[in-house]
């Protein structure tokens, strides 16, 4: 069975997901679009939402701030009888530029990392709607 190539989800993060000060967003903020991206996958993988398990490794790598666009990525890597491993990853694409005016922001060259992890959703049999030997 092929897994889903991937989901993606593009995102600007707003005044509401300012957390701490210098507009700065928590990383649970990346955790809540990897629930998201895992939820799209669990659908085109088993016709269900499934539920999320655990997380068995999270890292951040660089801060997001208020203005920020996000790409959260994720992908099935592994999966069990009802179980299915996935990585994530979040991309900062554009980036916030406060000191050249109050709306500034850039286009980046390059993504910039901010957070990867691995995390395990579950599907019960029951809720599975499709052959995974198709």
């Amino acid at each position: 069975m092929k897994y889903p190539a991937e989901s993606l989800i593009r995102l600007r993060m707003s005044a509401h997901d300012a957390h701490y000060a210098g507009e700065l967003v928590d990383g649970a903020k990346m955790m809540n679009l990897f629930g998201d991206v895992a939820t799209e996958l669990l659908i085109q993988y088993d016709g269900d939402e499934g539920l999320f398990r655990a997380y068995s490794s999270v890292e951040f790598f660089a801060p997001v701030r208020v203005g920020d666009y996000i790409e959260a990525r994720g992908r099935i890597i592994k999966t069990g009888n009802s179980s299915r491993q996935m990585a994530f990853e979040a991309w900062k694409v554009i980036s916030s530029c406060p000191e050249n005016g109050q709306s500034a922001a850039q286009c980046l060259k390059e993504p910039v990392l901010v957070c990867k992890a691995i995390g395990t959703c579950v599907t019960p049999k029951a809720c599975q709607r499709f052959s995974h030997d198709r």
